[in-house]
């Protein structure tokens, strides 16, 4: 049986932070139950099935592309590198890749790009749960050094409360500059002060 790594990776979205993606191989019969898209599940279940899919999975990894190759090379190809990446982290090197999404990244395995693989195809759902769980940690500790910001509650992504911070607080070495809405809400405290 040939090993498959699923892979999918989590913040395209947010306006701060760095992509992050996983790669999972599991085996074939890996005992694992609810696996689903992460954005499905609840928080307590994703920590809870991310600990157990890194218990049973025969390899996992995490790859990053950081909020500087986001800006430089654009979120899509920022993406891009981290599943790269992820799947450069493997213990075991997989022989196929399934990844979330419409496009195939290059990677150092031939795979196929399933859209909505997130939540049709389990070693897919994996991956997207140790991502999104990893990532959510990250901007929790982020939170911690830019409280003023509320990365623990939104994650980066644009909410009305960070949208106001931004335009009160500026930026911070996490914001993405290429993003338009970093961008107006800078300009526009700029031109306020």
């Amino acid at each position: 049986m040939r090993i498959v790594a699923g892979i999918d990776e989590v913040g395209v979205g947010p306006l701060a932070g760095p992509v992050v993606a996983a790669a999972v191989v599991l085996a074939p019969r890996h005992g694992l139950i609810g696996l689903a898209d992460s954005k499905r599940l609840t928080k307590r279940r994703r920590t809870l099935l991310a600990e157990e899919i890194k218990g049973r999975a025969q390899a996992w990894a995490l790859g990053r592309a950081e909020v500087e190759e986001v800006d430089r090379l654009n979120v899509l190809h920022a993406a891009w590198l981290a599943m790269r990446r992820a799947v450069e982290n493997l213990a075991l090197a997989p022989e196929f890749a399934l990844v979330d999404g419409v496009h195939l990244p290059v990677l150092p395995c031939p795979g196929r790009a399933i859209v909505r693989g997130d939540a049709r195809v389990p070693v897919i759902s994996a991956a997207s749960i140790v991502a999104k769980v990893a990532r959510d940690a990250e901007m929790c500790e982020w939170d911690t050094v830019y409280p003023q910001y509320g990365f623990a509650s939104h994650k980066g992504y644009g909410t009305a409360r960070h949208l106001e911070a931004l335009s009160r607080f500026g930026a911070c070495p996490l914001h993405r500059q290429s993003f338009a809405p970093v961008r107006a809400a800078c300009a526009l405290r700029e031109g306020a002060s």
